[in-house]
């Protein structure tokens, strides 16, 4: 059985090459790809980092549900963190064209859909930060180190092509999620 200091902290491995460091509420995460912040409930949640290991414990009591979804939700923003970090992240979608061809292109910072249900002008929309697209064939593929950055991209692109006016049922031509972001494979 469990007692109550062991449900008050978490402890998280980490990967050779990251570093964190909580630093007026805010967490920082550097590691070999790039460099991520994100507001940390400190006056919560004790923080503590070693070489191998980050260690996370509850500053308020650990008997309530809440608390302990607070404490396991924070050990899965450090995994993400660290995972990102060192293999990156990637988020899937595919381009569904019925009615009318479109083109989808990625420039420079910007993707551009053309002739999406045979407009005459392209719709874009601009990727986050530390993100990028490669469109391969019929599928986009964002990739970054931030998982939260890279949801953010593809929910953008999705979202651009979003249809108004017409019957959803009829016209399914979009840019759609096939694979939200998460860790990419190591090969």
């Amino acid at each position: 059985m469990s007692t109550d200091a062991d449900r008050s902290r978490e402890t998280v491995p980490i990967p050779k090459g990251i570093s964190f460091s909580v630093a007026h509420g805010r967490l920082t995460a550097k590691g070999p790809l790039g460099s991520v912040g994100r507001p940390f409930p400190a006056d919560v949640i004790g923080f503590e980092a070693t070489d191998a290991s980050v260690t996370l414990s509850l500053k308020i009591p650990s008997d309530r549900r809440r608390a302990q979804a607070l404490l396991k939700t924070w050990a899965a923003h450090v995994r993400n963190l660290a995972g990102g970090l060192t293999v990156g992240v990637e988020a899937r979608m595919k381009v569904v064209a019925a009615h009318f061809p479109m083109k989808v292109q990625v420039r420079g910072e910007e993707v551009v859909v053309e002739n999406f249900l045979g407009e005459k002008y392209p719709r874009s929309t601009r990727l986050r930060p530390g993100t990028k697209a490669t469109v391969e064939g019929e599928f986009v593929i964002v990739s970054g180190y931030d998982v939260e950055e890279v949801g953010q991209s593809a929910a953008n692109i999705e979202r651009v092509t979003h249809i108004r006016d017409y019957d959803p049922r009829v016209f399914q031509d979009g840019i759609f999620l096939v694979e939200r972001a998460h860790l990419k494979e190591s090969s």
